[in-house]
């Protein structure tokens, strides 16, 4: 129909008419609807009929691809959960790998303090340990039984018997300074340290000499302080 004609009502009408009774008809003009004959009725069950299996054929399809796409964002999301937890669960265990590893659990990296404290506790403890005059070896074995323990305190006892007795014979004097301690692992109650040190010798009668030593320590901390359970010469 062309726009503005004014047929437009009629056909919408007849249509309306015919719906209601239950039957539906190609539009067409509103004059065929006013036909007689078995024409009419003929045309009617034909475009019914065409309709109904052009619109069965449709409302068939559309379920189904409705269904489809409806399930697609379902399986997505199934898909992106499944992601998610493996990716998760996959940085627990590298999580747990890496507190594991010796550069994760390694103290001196991360606790400043503690680390300032053990190699305080070791550098104080060498310095008195390794300083000795002819006349002072009582006070270095005492210094040596609270400031040592274990294994160090057993070698630096197989070794003072043969200090005191050169300390009193060659008029032997001993001072050591520690230069430089370092952290290189810490855990919650032990710590391993490689330590520098200078050590001074002056005999009676004779210009002093100096001797450089490195050692490797291992502390462990007891009730609040850092004790040396072992010493290596390096």
């Amino acid at each position: 129909m062309k726009p503005g004609s004014g047929s437009t009502t009629d056909v919408v009408t007849d249509e309306t008419d015919v719906e209601a009774d239950g039957e539906a008809v190609v539009p067409g003009p509103a004059a065929g609807a006013s036909e007689t004959g078995t024409g009419t009725d003929t045309d009617a069950g034909s475009g019914a009929g065409a309709d109904a299996g052009s619109g069965s054929g449709s409302s068939g399809g559309d379920p189904t691809g409705t269904g489809s796409g409806r399930r697609w964002p379902r399986v997505l999301a199934g898909v992106l959960v499944v992601v998610l937890l493996a990716a998760g669960g996959a940085l627990y265990v590298a999580g747990r790998q890496l507190r594991d590893t010796p550069a994760g659990s390694n103290k001196a990296l991360t606790d400043s303090a503690r680390t300032t404290q053990v190699a305080g506790d070791v550098t104080n403890a060498l310095g008195k340990v390794f300083s000795y005059g002819p006349g002072d070896t009582a006070a270095t074995k005492a210094s040596a039984q609270q400031l040592l323990a274990g294994k160090a305190l057993q070698q630096y006892a197989a070794l003072f018997g043969q200090v005191e007795k050169q300390a009193a014979d060659q008029k032997l004097t001993l001072t050591t300074h520690v230069v430089r301690a370092g952290v290189t692992r810490l855990t919650d109650d032990s710590a391993h340290l490689l330590v520098f040190m200078d050590q001074v010798y002056e005999r009676q009668g004779k210009a002093p000499s100096t001797a450089a030593a490195q050692l490797s320590v291992t502390a462990q901390l007891r009730e609040g302080r850092w004790t040396i359970v072992e010493i290596d010469a390096r």
